[in-house]
């Protein structure tokens, strides 16, 4: 633990008519990496904005060390009456060097010079982040810092923290981001404020020895929060125990697809005749798209089965949404074609919210103003529906631009699933979405009938959710993966390293024969029956060395086992997650085989 540079005691917060929090005590080291969780409404960003000093608490004391500069990256950065991007960057009090500014903006890939008024979500979130990271913050406060970032701009952004040596506070919704970066948590719950000494990677086993407490104390836990404890996977230890049924589906669905997909992910056709459980529902025969002289897509063939969830993802203009487009017949092929079943009717659900008019209540988004809501053909009370999708049955008679952002796309991920349909399409679902809403959302995902395109940069959610990946790197060739977000990494990481050995590859070593394979190969089986024994001493070893690292005075008393401890817990968790991956590959194999 590294000494404190800012702290309040007894911190409370007035909002509306009540305590929005009461009798807080936090504090922030010199070099913690934090991770502030809490469910929609909680009070997370207020609180960012209240460590930030840009709010002043209703009671409490705030203390600082002279000297230390704060900093706080907002969701919705304020850009109005600035004509360039580079106007807002070197905007505001205590404004960056502009040399400074525009050497993270070259970094991350952003034009300063664009207008303001008319820059997307991305841009707008590179210019924040590039002036944010130029203004040299001790501390940084990161309000969902991956927001409308694509995959290259994260990873860039991830790096950049892993070298930064102020500490920061960061409310996100990627789990993965959070678990890469983050070694201690603040849990803002029911009003008040836990911290541990552990990253993201153990907020899940802390809440449930929390919830298991409360229990055994006779503590009587509310119908809320007994629905928020959704599937939330970590480790193959965690995935054994929580929801094995929906997990082992996951797997049998993306073995069965993987079955039809040839040697390297390359796009092929099924060659087996549709009967009513694989029928194909939208089929790509050599489709190409040209932008100018750019080929974005070229020559792709690929047949969408009935029940498939497809992720799409690659950096932004690699061209995600032009493939969404081509794959709903929103946009048409340059050549090749495109091929939807008659009885296709699909639900959009895109990432601008734009259905979403503020004067409106929750009752008439959802009802037309009624008591009843028809959710898929069957008549369900609008109070109930709102309680599964984690609302406040009481909520109904409230206005929409009353809600928060989070709260305003729940509602319109409840009004789209009660639609009956066959083809969901989701662009960006998780943006503004707190954890508990992504959890319920997989499940909901995972329960519906139909199949689902799914363009999203969030590579946890895809992992939990999609059966394939079509994955684009710019070049107009699609990656057609059958997994989530880490088997396409996976092969595109095997696929470069012959170059880097400066090797050819074998000529067979694209040319599997599952037909074939019986069983597992020796190996295969050893690893399949030691790595959950070996998982489960990695975890054992990361809680011990997390424990020692719980001591307050141990930096003070011995930085070098400070810093000796936090390298091992690093390597460990990379370690893990490797078994982790090796572990669920060789379980799908063993499905595969039956």
């Amino acid at each position: 633990m590294s000494a404190p540079v800012l702290a309040y005691e007894n911190l409370g917060l007035v909002q509306g008519s009540g305590w929005l929090f009461r009798g807080l005590d936090l504090f922030i080291g010199e070099r913690d990496r934090l991770a502030l969780i809490g469910r929609n409404g909680a009070g997370k960003t207020t609180l960012l904005k209240l460590i930030a000093g840009t709010i002043d608490c209703d009671e409490g004391r705030r203390t600082i060390v002279p000297g230390t500069n704060v900093v706080l990256l907002e969701q919705e950065p304020a850009m109005a009456g600035h004509a360039t991007l580079l106007d807002f960057t070197l905007g505001g009090e205590n404004a960056p060097e502009q040399h400074e500014v525009e050497a993270i903006a070259h970094q991350i890939g952003i034009d300063l010079s664009r207008e303001a008024a008319t820059a997307s979500g991305g841009e707008r979130r590179r210019a924040a982040i590039a002036r944010a990271l130029a203004m040299k913050p001790d501390v940084l406060l990161l309000d969902e810092p991956t927001n409308h970032l694509d995959l290259a701009a994260i990873d860039w952004l991830e790096n950049w923290l892993g070298r930064y040596s102020g500490a920061f506070i960061a409310i996100s919704h990627d789990r993965t981001f959070l678990t890469r970066l983050t070694r201690q948590t603040l849990w803002l719950d029911r009003g008040n404020i836990r911290r541990n000494e552990i990253g993201f990677g153990g907020f899940d086993a802390w809440t449930e020895k929390v919830y298991a407490e409360e229990e055994r104390a006779a503590e009587k836990l509310d119908a809320k929060l007994k629905l928020e404890l959704h599937w939330l996977a970590r480790g193959v230890t965690a995935r054994r125990k929580r929801n094995q049924g929906r997990l082992e589906a996951l797997h049998k669905m993306r073995a069965q697809r993987a079955a039809m997909i040839g040697p390297q992910g390359a796009a092929k056709l099924a060659i087996e005749s549709d009967d009513v459980r694989t029928k194909s529902v939208i089929t790509a025969e050599g489709v190409t798209k040209r932008f100018g002289e750019r080929a974005v897509i070229r020559d792709f063939s690929f047949k969408v089965q009935r029940g498939d969830r497809i992720g799409i993802v690659g950096s932004n203009g690699a061209g995600k949404t032009t493939l969404l487009k081509l794959l709903t017949g929103e946009l048409a092929p340059d050549e090749g074609k495109v091929t939807l079943a008659k009885t296709l009717d699909g639900v959009i659900i895109d990432q601008q919210r734009s259905l979403m008019a503020p004067e409106k209540r929750v009752r008439d988004v959802l009802a037309e103003g009624g008591d009843w809501i028809e959710v898929r053909g069957v008549k369900k009370h609008i109070q109930g529906y709102l309680k599964e999708f984690l609302f406040e049955p009481g909520l109904s008679d409230a206005k929409v631009g009353t809600l928060s952002g989070g709260e305003r796309s729940r509602l319109l991920l409840a009004r789209e699933f009660a639609r009956r349909s066959n083809l969901l399409v989701l662009d960006e679902p998780t943006n503004d979405l707190d954890l508990e809403t992504l959890d319920l959302l997989q499940e909901v995902i995972a329960d519906y009938d139909g199949t689902v395109l799914i363009v999203s940069h969030d590579r946890d959610f895809l992992d939990r959710t999609v059966t394939v990946t079509l994955g684009l790197d710019g070049s107009g060739k699609v990656d057609v993966v059958a997994g989530g977000y880490a088997d396409w990494e996976a092969k595109r990481v095997a696929r470069a390293e012959p170059k880097k050995a400066g090797k050819a590859p074998a000529a067979n070593v694209e040319q599997p024969r599952p037909q074939q394979r019986t069983k597992l190969s020796y190996k295969d089986q050893r690893d399949f029956d030691l790595l959950p024994g070996r998982i489960e001493d990695i975890e054992a070893a990361i809680a011990r060395d997390e424990a020692a690292l719980a001591d307050p005075d141990l930096y003070v008393k011995n930085p070098a086992l400070f810093e000796q401890l936090t390298r091992t817990i690093d390597a460990a968790r990379v370690e893990r997650n490797a078994a982790e991956e090796r572990w669920l590959e060789l379980a799908e194999m063993v499905e595969a085989l039956g």
